[in-house]
């Protein structure tokens, strides 16, 4: 095992050395490299070094560098040292994270980083918190404790009786629903071709004056970051109107809940904390390793009603049980990390880095639009929409910038229009890594545009 922990030592030491000056997504060679790992399974035991070293000189070079400093594709941070480090902590301690009797460390750990996470994004004191997998599972958890209660209200019991027979919810959502929203919808039995589509504006936002008058259970979806353009839904407008006829306000923030720990930028949020329901993810800007998703319910009551079991062998601890505010019994204890990275920065180190990749979006903006391409939407938080010209030549240039390797960005359409979407979510992200990959972009957007150089 100490010749094991050693090799790991220095392969992960160098993977992480070149990092920042490798090509940020693998070349097709290093891809098709990863046949070597086809092999029929063998009848004997293979000894761990040799398997490490395999699987590292195969799939080492043909991995995405997400976690260097160029990355700008899917909104992506990189695991930052201290949750890296205790990531790996973790692994070597492998815990059950499912119940106190299992590991007291998570469960405890877990309780710590409720209380924190609730005073950094000034969610409500009594909030109540789930740590699952990402922002998918998180909105899965935070409208499943919705469906409760909204069905409570009218006397129905979903966990019990299913959805046969039950009282239909109203689901109202904007037009820029992200995907995530309708997976979770379409698990919980609620459907994704029932919905009432609210229009939006330019930034994508739900126009809240459009929502019409409801008088049946009803559920509310805002956004906190369009994935595209960053823009919030007018959260306050919404939970504004949605007091007066008692629907249950969801907020899908997956990176866009964590401006709430800025100063700079918590005005975007505004009114956030009047909703029922928060889902994020960590393995974003918080920049833990994947995965890792958190789910904040008001009411703790309708978190567990959804969410909790029992059996004769799942005994109680004293405290608080993890169990009960998530869809899994068996997990790991991905709160271990998180509460190293807010450990490790502490108030103002998360808002620096929150600040910083915003600082570095408009820098992108800047320079692209003074080059003469047209950014799509408004900056106003680490998101940046730019157009190349036509369909075509847009989609060459992000193809271009792809194969080069000195960033990675991908391509979206937004509002009938073909364009290039550039997600700043890294700690490792520094002026120089922008300064160069807009160089790199704008060189190869001219090149395509016929411009000189």
């Amino acid at each position: 095992m100490d010749q094991l922990i050693d090799a790991f030592s220095k392969k992960a030491k160098h993977y992480l050395e070149f990092i920042n000056s490798r090509k940020v997504f693998p070349s097709m060679e290093d891809i098709d490299r990863l046949e070597i790992l086809d092999v029929p399974l063998q009848d004997h035991p293979i000894q761990p070094l040799e398997v490490l070293d395999e699987l590292d000189k195969a799939g080492s070079p043909a991995t995405v560098a997400t976690t260097g400093n160029r990355y700008f594709g899917f909104v992506i941070g990189g695991a930052s040292p201290a949750p890296l480090a205790a990531n790996l902590l973790a692994g070597v301690w492998d815990q059950n994270a499912g119940m106190e009797v299992a590991s007291p460390i998570s469960s405890f750990i877990e309780t710590v980083c409720r209380k924190w996470l609730i005073d950094l994004l000034k969610l409500p004191s009594e909030t109540e918190t789930g740590f699952v997998t990402g922002a998918t599972m998180a909105n899965f958890t935070c409208l499943a404790a919705a469906r409760h209660a909204l069905l409570e209200k009218v006397g129905w019991d979903v966990e019990s009786d299913g959805l046969f027979g039950a009282p239909p919810i109203q689901v109202i959502v904007g037009d820029e629903v992200h995907v995530s929203i309708l997976k979770a919808l379409s698990m919980l039995g609620l459907g994704r071709n029932r919905l009432t589509q609210v229009p939006v504006d330019t930034q994508g936002r739900m126009k809240a004056s459009l929502i019409q008058e409801y008088s049946e259970p009803t559920l509310i979806c805002a956004q906190a970051g369009n994935v595209n353009t960053g823009a919030f839904d007018p959260i306050a407008e919404i939970c504004e109107s949605a007091s007066l006829s008692d629907a249950w306000v969801h907020v899908d923030g997956a990176f866009g809940l964590w401006a709430n720990a800025s100063p700079r930028y918590s005005h975007l949020s505004e009114g956030i904390n009047k909703a029922d329901s928060w889902a994020t993810d960590a393995h974003k800007w918080l920049n833990v390793p994947y995965d890792s998703g958190i789910a904040f319910v008001r009411d703790k009551g309708n978190l567990a009603a959804a969410m909790s079991t029992s059996a004769a062998y799942l005994v109680s601890g004293t405290k608080r049980e993890p169990f009960h505010y998530v869809p899994e019994l068996s997990r790991r204890a991905r709160g271990i990390e998180i509460w190293a990275a807010l450990r490790s920065l502490g108030k103002k180190g998360l808002a620096s880095l929150i600040e910083s990749n915003c600082d570095h979006a408009s820098l992108f903006a800047k320079k692209l639009s003074t080059a003469g391409y047209r950014v799509l939407n408004d900056v106003v938080l680490n998101q940046v929409l730019v157009s190349f010209g036509d369909p075509e030549t847009t989609k060459r240039v992000i193809q271009r910038i792809q194969d080069d390797g000195t960033c990675w960005c991908g391509g979206t359409e937004w509002q009938g229009k073909s364009a290039m979407r550039i997600s700043v979510s890294s700690w490792r992200t520094t002026e120089n890594d922008v300064e160069e990959s807009s160089n790199t972009i704008i060189r190869i957007a001219n090149e395509e545009n016929g411009k000189p150089g």
